[in-house]
């Protein structure tokens, strides 16, 4: 099999982690990333020996990113000309821009969250919806926030049938290193339903969601709280089991030392994994508990590489490289390194 090659534009955040998730599919070729000025993240690719060619997105940029020492290998144009899809990892609105320029090269492409779902033929999520996105040319992924929830119900779904769920979300207010958002002492509530309970809802219309959604000035994470409504009891011992046996869900407990986000991202540290990502999200084991007939649990989103196995099942999907669920999210999780 001839391997896809794939482009990254927007070398932000996100993009960094799509590159290198590219980058450990064996069966795909990163061709090279696209970005507009010399950035923190360009700066440090750079001191690390520019493993991925850069192209520049506006050739008038150019002279700034060789005087900053960086070096150009062409323009987005000649990019384009070179690859099968396009990972957009660009800011909000921008993605929607490129879209022509994509259509013009006739090239698929995966948006990230932050774009609006009219941008792409379907909302994807890798292990809830895979098949809707089997040869489509656009595809956009959920926010980190969503992508976690829907991996958590979605197991639980396929195991005993969802209801409902009702959600809180404890937002992070921005990722670690951006100012754009101030310094703040302050809790914000947004009004309900949070668009994350909307959005599973377009993915899984069979579940009824709402959600709060609350905003908190840390940077390490989002957590979330459900009370879900099974079509049929289920015990927490069995809840456990299904979770363990989820590729891209670690369980945790309170009284090994997971006390909150804090502890997870310098766990993730400490396994010496790239910038501290974690790519799974985490169930807290002494969160899961009955109430009534409903179960309550809390998981943690690590917001900056969770969405980065759903963008790789995304590619797997739209270039049909396996047409059954299972066995792609399987492959992207053998390169990803999950267990």
């Amino acid at each position: 099999m001839i391997k896809p090659k794939v482009a990254v534009v927007g070398y932000g955040t996100i993009g960094q982690r799509l590159a290198d998730g590219v980058a450990r599919q064996k069966d795909m070729e990163l061709v090279g990333i696209a970005d507009v000025a010399p950035t923190l993240a360009l700066r440090a690719l750079k001191e690390k020996g520019m493993p991925y060619d850069l192209y520049c997105a506006i050739p008038d940029n150019i002279s700034l990113l060789e005087k900053a020492g960086i070096p150009v290998t062409g323009t987005l144009d000649d990019l384009l000309k070179k690859v099968d899809i396009v990972l957009d990892a660009t800011s909000a609105g921008i993605g929607q821009k490129n879209k022509e320029t994509y259509e013009k090269y006739g090239l698929k492409a995966i948006f990230q969250g932050g774009e609006k779902n009219e941008v792409a033929d379907v909302f994807f999520h890798g292990y809830a919806n895979y098949e809707k996105g089997l040869g489509k040319q656009f595809l956009k992924l959920t926010s980190c926030n969503t992508t976690g929830l829907i991996r958590a119900v979605d197991c639980l779904d396929r195991a005993v049938g969802m209801e409902k769920v009702a959600i809180t979300i404890i937002r992070r207010v921005a990722d670690p290193g951006d100012y754009h958002r101030g310094l703040t002492n302050a809790l914000q509530v947004d009004k309900a339903p949070s668009h994350q309970a909307l959005d599973l809802m377009t993915i899984m219309p069979h579940v009824n969601a709402t959600g709060i959604l609350v905003h908190t000035p840390v940077t390490h994470g989002h957590i979330i709280t459900l009370v879900a409504t099974p079509k049929k009891k289920i015990t927490k011992e069995e809840i456990l089991a299904q979770f363990n046996k989820h590729p891209r869900i670690r369980v945790v407990r309170l009284a090994d030392g997971f006390l909150g986000n804090a502890s997870l991202f310098k766990y993730a540290r400490d396994l010496g994994n790239p910038r501290g990502d974690m790519y799974e999200i985490a169930v807290w084991e002494e969160t899961i508990v009955p109430s009534g007939n409903d179960i309550m649990f809390a998981i943690n989103i690590p917001q900056e590489a969770v969405v980065i196995p759903e963008t790789m099942d995304a590619i797997r999907a739209s270039l049909e490289m396996q047409k059954d669920r299972l066995g792609a999210v399987g492959i992207t999780n053998k390169y990803l390194g999950m267990k």
